[in-house]
């Protein structure tokens, strides 16, 4: 978009990692408008000149200069990817000299090295994990002797997306439980969630942000308006005080910072897969 400095996520893989450490550079500047785009698997000359010709266009539509953040490996590939004009960040380059020296050999670059170090095991438990998620969302599953963390909240809080990110990147099994309308007017904790009370962890959100996500989801509907808003979020914040449960609100926290709070606070080391 016009007036919005073009950034481009570039990778011999997914691009998952440029586009983690990229937006985690990017969320430093304020102020500054992004349009933001991965480009993945550039591991060839034709997809190379492809990404190329997509970051000059780019450029010239936004009169500015790029911004690339790039994971590919291979030396000729990335010196093509330069030929765009585009401001490079590689994101090995820091460390790869350290790492040698220390190492005291060279490195491989070879496109796509890094998918050898698949952990199978560790894989396994990333996928039932995430079984485990999407069973056990929005309460359709209320048996949580198997969970890790059970996130708590009013609708649309933020508890589905936050409880997938912490399956699929550390392996954890995450329940979630929506507090309808009954389970707030009774004022304490619904009683399928009491033997489970030290893996609870509260989600709240700004009413004017969650009646603009209502909105989107179910257009003029009760659900949607803003006084039902305020008082679902009013009674969740009151319960979770009452019954100490801690608690984050996610109107201005990005799923990673929300799922590595939960995860810090209730004490659950996990590196990421």
């Amino acid at each position: 978009m016009a007036g919005e400095r073009p950034v481009f996520y570039v990778s011999d893989g997914t691009g998952i990692t440029a586009e983690t450490i990229g937006h985690s550079l990017l969320t430093q500047f304020n102020g500054v408008a992004f349009n933001t785009r991965r480009i993945a698997f550039v591991d060839s000359v034709e997809k190379a000149e492809a990404a190329v010709a997509e970051i000059v266009r780019a450029g010239e539509a936004c009169g500015c200069r790029p911004v690339v953040v790039n994971t590919v490996v291979d030396p000729d590939l990335n010196a093509l990817l330069a030929e765009s004009g585009a401001l490079m960040l590689d994101v090995f380059a820091p460390f790869i000299s350290p790492l040698e020296q220390e190492l005291g050999r060279r490195r491989e670059a070879r496109v796509g090295h890094a998918h050898g170090l698949v952990d199978f095991a560790a894989y396994e438990t990333r996928i039932n994990a995430t079984n485990y998620a999407l069973t056990h969302d929005d309460g359709m599953d209320i048996h949580y002797d198997d969970a890790d963390v059970i996130l708590v909240g009013v609708s649309r809080s933020g508890k589905t997306p936050t409880c997938l990110y912490m399956a699929l990147h550390y392996g954890v099994k995450a329940a979630n439980y929506p507090l309808t309308e009954e389970d707030l007017e009774g004022a304490e904790l619904p009683r399928r969630l009491r033997a489970h009370r030290r893996k609870l962890f509260g989600l709240t959100i700004d009413p004017v942000r969650l009646q603009k996500i209502r909105e989107e989801r179910k257009p003029n509907s009760r659900y949607a308006k803003l006084e039902t808003c305020r008082s679902e979020v009013a009674a969740a914040e009151a319960l979770f005080r009452q019954e100490s449960i801690p608690a984050l609100s996610t109107t201005h926290t990005s799923i990673e910072e929300i799922a590595g709070k939960v995860l810090a606070h209730q004490g659950i080391h996990r590196h990421m897969y």
